[in-house]
């Protein structure tokens, strides 16, 4: 099989051969970036809140329409707007090479500051009275699925997509096996995205098999340990 020289990601060259360097056809290569783009791991975490809001009956029951837009709105702040203009001002600033986090030195700071978003709103959600605790194991899960990432990318360019879709993944069934019926359905959307988010980046991305199944294996981790502390810490 023949063999060819690329520049990779980190400026180094690389061998590929004629599989790896094999092009999927655009429309396929397109439809993998809008999916990795629409289940960004900023936004998996407000679709979650989203779900448990306004589609899933028991944990939000009882609560009126105001305070349900207050916790979307602490969700979309600390999940997607203060991680977003921490990642743009830190580009402005020449911290990081690029907004995509291509390498594993550019995804130190932003780990570690959205780390401190992640223990806020985990911590908030903990001490306001009212909050449903499920809302608080899925705030600590994301709280530790950051924290292994962070540990993680030492060693490799961990995916975190699946970081947030294991996380997401793992809470949808702890879900379910709580709920008495009709969850089946979520938890097989929930499968079918996280298998079409994971193929999108073995399409469009440079990761490496590991670094996929290791991220979605973080995410359910996180949850699994997330869940195992609750009457613990919350």
């Amino acid at each position: 099989m023949s063999t060819k020289l690329v520049v990779d990601s980190a400026n180094q060259l690389k061998e590929l051969s004629d599989s790896e360097s094999f092009q999927h056809p655009y429309f396929i290569r397109l439809a993998a970036k809008i999916i990795s783009y629409v289940f960004h791991p900023i936004f998996v975490p407000v679709y979650i809140v989203l779900f448990l809001l306004y589609i899933s009956s028991g944990v939000f029951a009882g609560v009126n329409d105001w305070n349900k837009k207050v916790v979307l709105m602490q969700a979309v702040l600390m999940y997607s707007f203060f991680p977003l203009v921490t990642v743009l001002l830190l580009k402005a600033l020449k911290f990081v090479d690029s907004v995509f986090l291509d390498t594993q030195r550019d995804r130190i700071i932003p780990f570690v500051v959205c780390i401190i978003w992640y223990f806020w709103i985990c911590y908030v959600w903990n001490n306001l009275p009212g909050y449903p605790k499920e809302i608080v194991v899925l705030a600590a899960a994301i709280f530790l699925a950051a924290w292994i990432g962070l540990m993680a990318n030492i060693y490799m360019k961990i995916s975190m997509h699946m970081i947030a879709m294991g996380v997401a993944t793992g809470f949808l069934m702890l879900l379910g096996f709580k709920q008495s019926s009709g969850f089946g359905l979520y938890i097989a959307v929930t499968l079918l995205v996280t298998g079409l988010v994971a193929t999108s980046r073995f399409i469009i991305s440079d990761h490496k098999p590991k670094e996929i199944y290791g991220g979605l294996f973080a995410g359910i981790a996180a949850l699994v340990v997330a869940e195992l502390l609750r009457g613990i810490f919350y």
